[in-house]
């Protein structure tokens, strides 16, 4: 299987990861043009899904380091295989709350609140379990992401004084997604040998195995979780299965595409884990919520009619976020 040697590189698969996990948003607002989160968010799961199952039998499986990916599924343990597939569950209950987020608050505010949380959370519940990094700069960065989170929520505060639309429930849903979505990683990290990719410990998992089996908790525990919110959406009415059926293959295939673009992050993130360290990983691929907050601002222009005053507070949280990530890269070396 494919390995990263090099802490460079591992950085390099981070930046990928943050790329990935603040684009795959734009998926959903395209597709809510006529499409409600909720009937997208299965296509999404399903994108996830069918990336790993790729990811698995390519890059999981070609080349001669380590255990290919047929052969390590069959010596993983029970006990890993549920860290990863409850990871999955986990990421799911955060994954649908922030996709609601978005459509009722927008990129430029679900991502810096909600996704902006679980990186600080996120960030300190890794490096306890897997200390790889400099605490003094790795929370160092993380102070100056949370300033940006505050930043944000003062921009977004000052933006609905001066007439915009603002949405106090797409906040809350933010924050609880955020913070539910701050624990899913360690619990996949946990089913790897993060010390060792090249010759897993017994019974634990690759990195592509890890990515296979969350996957799998990602797509089984949907049918609960969007099922109960199809029938008691958290904005707007029901919507039904038999509108999924109907919709054109092109509209659900802007959803599957989100879900690939998300899991060529995770999977990306967690190859780096090996070489960078969760903590670092992590918090570098949850950088995510600069990226979002620059499609929101610039492409969306969901701060169009915000005064002056907005577009200064914006560029000071960008500023931070940009200072907090290469304090956390800094951090790793």
């Amino acid at each position: 299987m494919f390995i990263v040697q090099s802490y460079p590189v591992a950085v390099l698969f981070c930046f990928i990861t943050m790329l990935c996990w603040g684009s795959w948003a734009n998926t959903q607002k395209l597709a809510q043009k006529t499409w409600r989160f909720e009937l997208f968010y299965w296509d999404y799961v399903a994108g996830i899904l069918l990336f790993s199952i790729i990811s698995a039998f390519t890059l999981g499986s070609m080349g001669s380091q380590g255990r290919s990916f047929i052969a390590d599924l069959q010596q993983a343990d029970s006990a890993n295989i549920g860290s990863a597939f409850l990871g999955g569950i986990i990421f799911n209950a955060a994954n649908i709350l922030f996709s609601a987020a978005i459509a009722i608050a927008g990129m430029s505010v679900a991502f810096p609140v909600g996704i902006g949380l679980a990186l600080v959370l996120g960030v300190m519940v890794n490096y306890v379990s897997s200390p790889a990094a400099n605490p003094a700069f790795l929370f160092a960065g993380v102070a100056f992401v949370a300033v940006a989170i505050v930043l944000n929520a003062i921009a977004y505060s000052s933006a609905s004084k001066g007439g915009q639309k603002v949405s106090a429930k797409g906040i809350v849903i933010s924050l609880l997604a955020g913070l539910l979505m701050s624990f899913f990683y360690r619990f996949i990290a946990a089913s790897m040998d993060l010390d060792n990719f090249e010759q897993p410990a017994a019974g634990k998992m690759t990195p592509y195995t890890a990515v296979f089996i969350f996957s799998t908790g990602i797509f089984a525990s949907n049918f609960l979780f969007n099922t109960i919110l199809m029938k008691k959406p958290l904005d707007g009415p029901p919507v039904f299965y038999s509108t999924y059926f109907k919709e054109k293959l092109a509209t659900h295939g802007v959803g599957v595409l989100g879900g690939i673009i998300w899991g060529i992050g995770n999977s990306f993130n967690l190859i780096a884990a090996g070489r960078a360290g969760a903590a670092v990983s992590y918090g570098l691929g949850q950088g995510a919520t600069l990226i979002a907050a620059l499609w929101g601002v610039f492409i969306w222009k969901e701060f169009k009619n915000a005064p002056q005053k907005i577009n200064v507070l914006l560029g000071c949280m960008f500023a931070c976020f940009i200072a907090g990530l290469a304090l956390i890269i800094y951090a790793g070396l």
